[in-house]
């Protein structure tokens, strides 16, 4: 008899190809810059917004590397997944503190390829290919909050 996965329920729909390229971005920002993922992100179809903690603004040199990284990754044709897992098991794999008080027992994980893998309820494509290319359209940084935020947009294959 097959075990029936309880999860949260999830409020709201994304764009599948805006929200994958937002894991690929998580990533390769955490790969480039040893920051965390984004501390806030606004995701729509059109264009997107991710805020990170950093020590010192990106320069115009570091947006250009991020722009080649991301797509990099999106040409490679990596397959998305999900896996299932408790959140004792999670433990120590992922950054749990996002989690609200009230979350499954059972957690969702996102793994885009072998690159990048994330605690997730958001609907993605199925492979990299289906995203597009990447493009930041704009971004400032807040020297007072060590915030850069990154506005993205993703154009069309």
């Amino acid at each position: 008899m097959e075990q029936q996965i309880q999860l949260n329920d999830h409020n709201k729909q994304e764009y599948p190809p805006m929200h994958t390229c937002e894991h690929i971005v998580n990533r390769t920002m955490m790969n480039l810059f040893g920051c965390g993922r984004s501390v806030s992100a606004h995701i729509e179809r059109k264009k997107s917004k991710l805020d990170y903690a950093l020590e010192t603004a990106p320069t115009e040199e570091d947006v250009k590397r991020l722009e080649e990284a991301v797509n990099d990754v999106i040409a490679q044709g990596l397959d998305v997944t999900t896996e299932f897992i408790t959140q004792k098991e999670a433990q120590g794999r992922f950054d749990l503190k996002r989690l609200p008080e009230d979350a499954s027992e059972t957690v969702r994980i996102v793994k885009v390829g072998d690159y990048d893998e994330c605690l997730c309820l958001g609907t993605h494509v199925k492979n990299t290919s289906e995203v597009g290319t990447f493009k930041v359209i704009s971004h400032d940084w807040n020297e007072e909050a060590k915030r850069w935020r990154m506005r993205f947009k993703l154009v069309a294959l």
